[in-house]
């Protein structure tokens, strides 16, 4: 029965001692929240430093997301690749790396990325856009197009992978299509100059 009351007694302690830290933790990520506001992302990162751990997914991500604004892309690469160690079937982080490693030049990796969360998840619109932006600017018109054209059918009066997917099949010599894509992005904004170039060129 002592021994009993002495693991209750000491559970009692730990959660006590968890509570405050808890409590504490809650409190830097509340400070460095509001110094990111203010636009004060060194004093952001500060915030956090004292409680960082290595373990913890979400210090990482923070601290990837916070060195990238403060323009220290090496650094965020680094914070960024332990959180998707930590979580690899995370999308967030994936996402998130792609920032400095875009702001680096280095392309190949941002795509490799992109692709793996296509194969974590094959309708994620927002990584289907932006790597169907990445081929485009490579020229590579086809494959642009098609991933333009899935978030099209998942959201048909999206006005961006609308314009794009319209732009896309003007590259590879889908005219007509291209024609009907740029009238409907119209709808969607009346004074698209994007638009009303690509209307002028299929006409």
């Amino acid at each position: 029965m002592k021994k009993i009351l002495i693991i209750i007694a000491a559970l009692i302690i730990s959660i006590g001692a968890f509570s405050q830290d808890q409590s504490k933790l809650v409190g830097a990520f509340a400070d460095s929240y509001a110094k990111e506001t203010a636009g004060n992302y060194a004093e952001a990162v500060s915030a956090l430093k004292d409680f960082y751990t290595e373990t913890s997914y979400e210090m990482n991500l923070r601290l990837g997301w916070l060195t990238y604004l403060q323009g220290k892309f090496s650094e965020s690469l680094s914070y960024y690749n332990k959180a998707i160690s930590l979580m690899p079937y995370a999308i967030e982080p994936r996402l998130g790396v792609a920032y400095p490693a875009s702001a680096q030049g280095n392309w190949d990796f941002v795509v490799t990325q992109y692709q793996t969360i296509l194969g974590i998840d094959p309708n994620n619109t927002l990584t289907l856009y932006r790597l169907g932006l990445i081929l485009y600017e490579r020229k590579e018109y086809k494959n642009a197009a098609e991933h333009f054209e899935k978030v099209v059918n998942l959201y048909p009066f999206d006005y961006d992978s609308v314009l794009m997917l319209a732009w896309s099949n003007l590259q590879i010599g889908k005219a007509r299509e291209a024609k009907v894509l740029f009238q409907k992005a119209q709808l969607y904004s009346p004074t698209s100059a994007s638009a009303q170039e690509g209307l002028k060129l299929v006409k």
